[in-house]
Parts: C-alpha cells; structure tokens; sequence
C-alpha cells in the first residue's frame, strides 16, 4: 500500500510486529527487576516470590538457578545488579526483622557454582545497593537521631565476607550524612569518572555551609530551554530563626546553648513547632560538626581513579527531591586501612556532600548511560510556588513523569526534560520505577 520504497521501508520498520517466542513463567508472584550481565550471556529476575533466578540468554532461553531467599527471612527480592567482570551477583531484597520492622539486605551470589558468599544488612530496603569495583559493594544504615531528624551512614562491604581472614576489613564506614525533616538516603549507584575529565562541582563547601543555615535548602535551577514557559520564580525562603550570635569570641556552640537556657527559663518563646526546632538544632549541629570535602585531592591526575558515588535524597521531606553526589577517592575504594572515624578530628561528625542536585518533585528512577558521564532522572514535579511547612505531608505531585538528563560533568541539566508517561501514586506512597540507557535508547 505504500507509495514509495522509503514509505514501505518506514512502514516495516515502524509498524510490523515483535513476535513473542518465549515466556518465562517460572517466577510465581509479580516480577521486580531484570538485570542483564555486562556480557549479554545471562540475566537475573527478582520477584515478590523471593527468589532470584539466573537464566542463561541464548536462543533458547533457560533457567540456570534459583535462589529461595525466605529462609533468610526475606519477604522478596526487588534488584540485582552484575559486577563488572560478571562474577559476582549482588541481590537486594526486603528482610523482615524483629516486631516486623522491615529493613533490607544484600545477598552475594557466586556465578561460578551459584553459592551464596555473603550478605549484608541494608538499611532501608531501597538504598538497594551497589558495587563499587568487583569486589566491593555500598550498602546503607540508618540511625535515628531525634523524631524527624536521622543519619545515614554508607558502608563498603567486601563481597567475600566468610573466607577473608580475621586480619582483613571486611567492612568499612565510607560517609555519615545527616538527614533532615524525615529524609533519608536512598536509591545508591556508583559513577566511573575515567570515562571522561573532570567535572566542575558547582556547589563548594562554603555556598553548601551558607545554603544549609537558611531554612531552604542548595537548590539547583533546572532552567527550562522553552520558550513558552516563563521563567521560574525562585522559591523565597522562609523567615529564619533569628540568627545565633556569632561574634566577640561567642561560638555557635555556646549560642546555641545559650538558645537552649533562654528556652527552658521562660526568656524566650521560640516562634516555632518542635518539628522547625529540632531540624533548626540539626541544621546548627551538622554546621559545626561536618567535615568539609577533600578540596585538595581535587587534582586531575587523580581524577582518573575518582568514582562518584550518587543518590537520591532531601532536606525539606521524606519523599525524595534531591540527588546528592559524593566523590570517592582512590583510598576509600577499598576496606583496608583505617576505617571511617579513625582520621578525623572529634569535631567532623558528618560529611558535606559534594553537590547537591535539587530537582523540585518527587525522584522516581534513576540511570546512568553507558559511558557513565551522564544521569537519566524520572521525577514527577511539585507545584511551582509549594511551601512544605510539615515534612510529613509532602506536595501533592505531577500525574506526568519527567525525565530529566543531567551531564556529570559539568553538572549542569543537557536537554529539556521529556514528558512522556503517566503515573496515578498518590504522592504520600513511595515508589520506583527503574530506568535502563543504552547507547541509542532509554526505556
């Protein structure tokens, strides 16, 4: 029916159907993630039936193993991910703990005689988890500090946990990172820099000290390109709390302390909820007690060994609205030598971040291309002018779902964000949807 070759070509390549030749129906619950090997040889499934299976990808596909994970008091598996000389299998999962609170693990699957060599808490389930190298995986923690305020801590796990010797670090805390108003750190992946030069962290750690003392946070403008939208106001801060004395020799300390009396005696009566004390009170700890970024190790010689370390997080709600990047440096990437605590000062409670990403909605999936240099971001927005005044009712989000693509290496947003999809989650119910980029395509 078509009128010329170019039209015929155009009509077969568009429109002729896939034609189904297998289905997998060996998983007996929803199916979660798939995950394919850095070869294309196998692939693994994880599904709400807690298991992982591997099937081998040839032209009739198999079932190489399966793997129960319920005898570890899982509830099920929800990510896999190869390491890079596919080697190793790295599960995550949900583990039902003790008055069925829920925190997760990771498994480590043997590819050569399907073993499991090791497993780690992960804390919560949907840091997921990651490798590092191909022996060394990031996995979470979470410890609560007051009721809205918590801190993450990420560790570096040594995949061959049981069989190292009794003299090795199987495990070392790599940073400490505060969260404020009921967030957390989520959603972990690792970004090789070798793959392209060094990219100009726009935030250093004195803008980073001044963005956290206001009541709002570093926010990154994703500038819109299009000429219809008009431009964005920024978002106004919200009156502070008068500002601690900080001069004649007074620190921020005893300032704070000095707050802290006036309260309790009746001098002064804080215009505040206890949910805007204690993260003012966190936001006063963390400034005096972070230890700032290696500035110094910023060279580019060492940046080819530099990795990124990149998750979703926040500072004005649990539901997640911010991606903060953290670099790695060559010494961190492995668990030998001191571990985190060891070599800094009692003053460095936490760690800065190194760049802060604000994306002004609520972040549902994240992937990174190929060659590593640039970040696919799913989101669904807030509305433009939203207030969030409790951290426990986050704004009400967009039905479209965005994605956004930042470059790594000038950290700056590189095409208008797509809005392709729908989704109908309320915003209070967190969710994930996991994107995959190829060279050409992103699904």
């Amino acid at each position: 029916a078509a009128v010329s070759w170019y039209d015929e070509f155009q009509r077969l390549y568009d429109t002729i159907p896939c034609v189904e030749v297998q289905a997998l129906k060996e998983h007996n619950d929803q199916v979660l993630h798939l995950s394919f090997s850095h070869s294309g040889c196998l692939f693994a499934s994880c599904s709400k039936d807690c298991t992982v299976k591997i099937w081998s990808n040839e032209l009739d596909i198999s079932l190489q193993h399966s793997s129960n994970m319920r005898p570890y008091n899982w509830s099920y598996t929800q990510f896999s991910q190869f390491n890079s000389d596919d080697s190793l299998l790295l599960v995550s999962g949900v583990f039902v703990g003790p008055h069925n609170s829920s925190s997760g693990e990771i498994a480590v699957i043997s590819m050569e005689n399907f073993t499991l060599l090791s497993r780690v808490r992960n804390k919560p389930y949907d840091v997921f988890g990651c490798w590092l190298n191909e022996t060394n995986l990031i996995s979470g923690n979470l410890h609560r500090i007051g009721r809205i305020t918590s801190c993450s801590v990420l560790w570096l796990n040594n995949a061959f946990q049981g069989i190292e010797s009794e003299n090795v670090n199987v495990v070392k805390r790599l940073f400490k990172i505060q969260n404020l108003n009921a967030s957390t750190i989520r959603t972990v992946m690792v970004a090789d820099c070798s793959r392209y030069d060094s990219p100009d962290l726009l935030l250093d750690y004195e803008e980073q000290l001044a963005a956290s003392s206001t009541s709002t946070c570093p926010v990154f403008d994703l500038g819109s390109d299009s000429e219809e939208e008009e431009a964005k106001p920024k978002q106004t801060p919200e009156p502070a709390v008068q500002e601690l004395p900080d001069e004649g020799g007074v620190t921020a300390e005893d300032g704070l302390q000095q707050f802290f009396d006036d309260i309790m005696e009746g001098r002064v009566r804080p215009a505040m909820t206890e949910t805007e004390l204690e993260t003012k009170v966190a936001e006063l700890f963390v400034r005096n007690r972070t230890k700032p970024p290696e500035l110094n190790l910023l060279s580019t010689d060492s940046n080819s060994k530099t990795k990124y370390l990149i998750f979703t997080t926040g500072c004005l709600t649990y539901s997640p609205h911010q991606i903060g990047i953290k670099r790695i440096l060559p010494h961190q990437m492995t668990t030998a030598g001191p571990v985190l605590g060891e070599e800094r000062r009692s003053d460095e409670f936490f760690d800065s971040l190194d760049h802060v990403i604000d994306i002004h909605g609520h972040i549902i999936g994240m992937g990174l291309s190929p060659d590593h240099r640039y970040l696919y971001v799913n989101s669904r927005a807030w509305p433009r002018d939203c207030v969030i005044s409790d951290p426990m009712q986050p704004p009400p989000i967009a039905e479209e779902i965005d994605l956004h693509v930042f470059d790594l290496k000038t950290m700056k947003e590189v095409k208008r964000a797509l809005r392709a999809h729908r989704a109908y989650t309320p915003n209070e119910e967190c969710f994930f949807i996991f994107l995959d980029v190829s060279r050409d395509f992103v699904a």
